[in-house]
């Protein structure tokens, strides 16, 4: 009689929980162009299993490569779009590239390369980001994307000297 009763309580639990879906949260923005640039984009975020994934297009960029950050304000009001502040740096590290032993800031995604015809595409996933939790260290809405016009050299403090803010776009819902 327990082996039946263990058993039936062993598929009620899977039932459950396999019925049980995961949350997933979704924040889909547009870039917009800044320093008198024609950079403009989309970015989407996706928060699933305690992951979240980011993918941007970015539009109108010079050929070659180009550096992508979260910066501290959801304020692209600035035509140079320095309203946003520095690089999101919650836990204040100094920056680097991502997850190096030396430090990176939460926003310091890094680089990636726009092709001859000016678009640039990156896919980024991490589980040091949440989409509207309750973690300051994790939260990525009211922060900002920002597109810059160079390459990060992931060494120069405090930003990594990648020049002009060519997009931006805030992260809200």
């Amino acid at each position: 009689m327990k082996k039946v009763f263990f058993s039936f309580l062993i598929v009620l639990l899977s039932g459950i929980i396999g019925c049980q879906e995961a949350t997933v949260k979704e924040i889909e923005i547009s870039l917009n162009a800044k320093s008198n640039s024609n950079t403009s984009g989309e970015v989407s975020f996706t928060e699933k299993d305690g992951v979240v994934s980011m993918e941007a297009h970015i539009y109108g960029l010079d050929p070659g490569t180009h550096a992508i950050h979260l910066h501290e304000k959801a304020d692209c009001s600035s035509p140079d779009g320095k309203s946003t502040g520095g690089h999101w740096n919650p836990t204040f590290e100094q920056h680097g590239a991502w997850k190096e032993e030396s430090g990176f800031h939460r926003g310091d995604i890094g680089n990636f390369e726009a092709d001859d015809n000016g678009h640039g595409m990156i896919k980024f996933s991490t589980d040091l980001w949440c989409i509207d939790c309750d973690d300051p260290i994790k939260n990525i809405v009211g922060k900002a994307v920002i597109v810059h016009q160079g390459a990060d050299d992931l060494i120069s403090q405090p930003s990594g000297a990648a020049g002009s803010r060519v997009s931006c776009a805030g992260i809200v819902q």
